[in-house]
């Protein structure tokens, strides 16, 4: 890349009606033999996490998501949303596995039984989840200096509409393949908080403060505001649990907690 990206100010306001893209591959696997939940989760002593390292859930109330455990930080995909959570798993009570997102909220919950858990915004109190089957790895997609320009474009446009004026993403360092993807997935994760924020009480008094949005990087994933910008820090690192949950962004933005 060039020169560091800065989405244009008269394009942007022409295009408010440009649709974000997904950068996340994930794809389900041909159909598998029945595993039990205990099986899936827990192991012969019903303690350590065993079965498929990457499967597929469905919860009581029709949410599907993903676990994905084949890399030493967990992994989880909601399917009606293009955000990858990064979680930390922890032995809880009773020796339950505890899986907390980057702000130690309780995402997942899996019982020595067998039983699993999972708790959302609409759903605080938790919803039992059903084993589907094996599922492929959640990963992001290396992207070329266009690609990471109209993503970073996309998400400018979707955060500018959630605002109500205009607000610009940019970063500020020549990225290769690999690293350009997921400075774009931390974009992406950016506006989403954004939208988010918008469409709760008193969010539009908050995103009043965000001008700028900056993608930078560094040695730990991070989120700030000052003077008007919103700094995601995204440390390559890490790869996908290396850049800041949509959560993490909220709170640094100040909407701390969102209720």
């Amino acid at each position: 890349m060039a020169a560091p990206l800065r989405a244009i100010r008269s394009a942007l306001m022409l295009a408010a009606g440009a649709a974000a893209g997904t950068l996340v591959l994930v794809s389900s696997s041909a159909a598998a033999a029945p595993l039990t939940l205990r099986a899936a989760l827990m192991g012969a002593e019903g303690q350590t996490p065993a079965g498929p390292l990457v499967a597929r859930y469905q919860s009581d109330d029709g949410g599907v998501f993903i676990l994905d455990r084949s890399r030493r930080r967990p992994l989880l995909k909601f399917a009606d949303s293009p955000e990858i959570w990064a979680l930390k798993a922890s032995g809880g009570p009773r020796g339950d596995i505890i899986y907390r997102d980057d702000v130690g909220d309780m995402v997942l919950r899996a019982t020595k039984l067998g039983g699993v858990t999972v708790f959302t915004e609409k759903r605080p109190d938790g919803s039992a989840a059903a084993l589907e089957g094996p599922s492929a790895p959640l990963r992001i997609q290396p992207i070329g200096p266009q690609a990471l320009f109209e993503h970073f474009y996309q998400a400018s446009v979707r955060a500018t509409r959630a605002a109500q004026h205009l607000v610009e993403f940019e970063n500020r360092e020549d990225a290769a393949p690999a690293v350009a993807g997921l400075l774009a997935d931390a974009a992406l994760v950016a506006s989403e908080a954004l939208v988010d924020i918008a469409a709760h009480p008193g969010g539009k008094v908050i995103l009043t403060r965000i001008r700028d949005v900056v993608i930078a990087q560094g040695a730990r994933p991070d989120a700030s505001l000052q003077r008007g910008v919103l700094t995601v820090t995204v440390a390559p690192s890490q790869g996908v649990a290396g850049r800041p949950s949509s959560r993490r962004v909220e709170r640094a933005a100040g909407a701390s907690p969102l209720e």
